[in-house]
């Protein structure tokens, strides 16, 4: 049994004014991608992995034409190379958004199936913050997604893809997947899994599974900032060989799902840049994680808005942290200067110029970091210090996800008074040790107020944005 493995995806925000190329794609080759993607030795009887490339980005603006074309073209050629096969393992994502072509993934997996043939099975995982097309579906036979936000089993939901995909090829049956789109947009935010309704209605995916004859179940919030034709949530049911049976269950799910679309909320605390700042300071908490929501690099912001960096220091707040600001020209600064020394700074502003602006700051160089693979040859990381806020600024976008990540710039998280993070809802790291966490509804690509950003292709009508219509799966 020969089952080739691969895998490109990006989460595209079309709202963020920054493109995506060819060198902002990590790729993964060859047996690392078993170790990595799968994240422990994956063996089967009498059966012959082969694994190709993954590719991967940071979610951010749209993909540009030439850089996907290319990867998709060394990916089928290197599929190619290994035929004939008897299945395909496809690590997507399924909210890629292409320059002129639009849904990525759906145009990736038609091409793979006119290169395999209709006789090869071919099963895809993806991240439950995709846009799925009928295309996609239709021309993949298995199709699974994380069941978890933030992400917890994303590597669990990798291993169930390609054990669907053994399953039906030892047992000789070619599966049947069912999609059905609510008319709902929802921010992930709105839609984190530990909290209700989303808690509930993940829990009812284990018993959809459960039912004789269905292989898996799927519910896809979707990316709101994706403005595409596909943009919605999205219910998949893939059964063994009935596709009556898969339809039956995705329609009584979906009726599930629209029924409790008035209970999505986002679940946390929630308030205004300044409100935040505001309660942080006067919370007996510490230290206190303030979500800049609005420039969430983890969804496709520029991570440049300098919004809370400005605010914290109106407000005069003291032992604040924010995490973090790309500036590569002010990581050079203050690497020339050295730590200890004043520095007067222009920061931020320069990705994202659509909602933010640069700030000048005058304050002393805390720390200088570096890349471990560079040795410590050049600054990839400085902390500024400016009365009584630290700002970290770094050469790249990046999402200091744990604390680990941040603790790396030379200052420990937990002994702040607030942590200001470029992300939505809080990673699992620093959503588990967060004594308290605050979503502040900040400007940028990343809005959660989305009845104000400028959809030009968002199916309508499509609720919360229109409320006075009725819909049936």
């Amino acid at each position: 049994m020969r089952v080739a493995i691969g895998g490109f995806g990006h989460e595209t925000n079309t709202f963020s004014p920054l493109r995506t190329g060819y060198d902002d794609f990590r790729f993964v080759r060859g047996t690392a991608i078993l170790d990595e993607r799968l994240g422990q030795p994956w063996q089967a009887e009498g059966v012959e992995l082969f694994p190709t490339l993954v590719a991967s980005a940071m979610p951010g603006g749209l993909v540009r034409k030439a850089t996907y074309m290319q990867i998709k073209e060394e990916l089928l050629r290197e599929l190619q190379a290994i035929r004939p096969l008897d299945g395909v393992y496809l690590d997507l994502h399924g909210a890629m958004e292409v320059e002129e072509i639009g849904d990525g993934e759906g145009d990736l997996v038609q091409a793979v199936r006119a290169l395999v043939g209709k006789d090869t099975l071919i099963s895809v995982s993806l991240d439950l913050h995709g846009n799925i097309s009928p295309v996609l579906v239709d021309n993949a036979d298995i199709l699974t997604a994380f069941r978890t936000a933030p992400h917890r089993d994303d590597q669990e939901t990798r291993r169930r893809a390609l054990a669907l995909l053994v399953r039906a090829l030892r047992e000789g049956f070619k599966p049947a997947a069912v999609l059905i789109k609510p008319p709902l947009l929802l921010a992930g935010e709105s839609a984190v899994t530990e909290v209700e309704p989303a808690k509930s209605l993940y829990a009812r995916l284990v018993e959809i599974d459960r039912v004789p004859g269905i292989m898996d179940a799927s519910l896809l919030i979707g990316c709101a900032w994706t403005d595409s034709i596909y943009t919605s949530t999205s219910i998949i049911v893939v059964a063994e060989r009935d596709k009556e049976l898969a339809r039956q269950q995705a329609v009584k799910f979906a009726r599930e799902v629209w029924a409790r679309r008035h209970d999505f909320g986002f679940g946390v605390e929630v308030a205004s840049v300044d409100e935040a700042i505001q309660r942080a300071m006067a919370a007996s908490e510490q230290p206190v994680f303030i979500s800049d929501s609005g420039d969430n690099v983890t969804a496709g912001g520029a991570g440049d808005i300098p919004l809370f960096a400005e605010r914290l220091l109106v407000l005069g707040a003291n032992d604040a942290l924010v995490t973090g600001l790309t500036d590569p020209e002010a990581v050079q600064q203050c690497a020339a200067v050295g730590e200890g020394a004043e520095v007067r700074l222009s920061i931020g502003g320069k990705l994202d110029q659509v909602n933010g602006k640069p700030l000048t700051v005058t304050g002393r160089v805390h720390h200088l970091s570096t890349a471990p693979a560079d040795h410590g040859k050049t600054p990839t990381t400085a902390v500024v210090r400016v009365g009584g806020v630290s700002i970290v600024l770094t050469v790249d976008r990046r999402p200091f996800a744990d604390r680990a990540s941040i603790a790396a710039t030379g200052v420990d998280p937990m002994r702040q008074k607030m942590v200001v993070v470029k992300q939505g809802y809080l990673f699992p790291d620093l959503y588990d040790h967060a004594p308290r966490a605050i979503m502040a509804l900040s400007p940028g690509a990343t809005s959660l107020r989305l009845e104000a950003l400028p959809y030009r292709k968002l199916p309508r009508p499509i609720f919360p944005l229109d409320s006075d219509f009725t819909w049936e799966p």
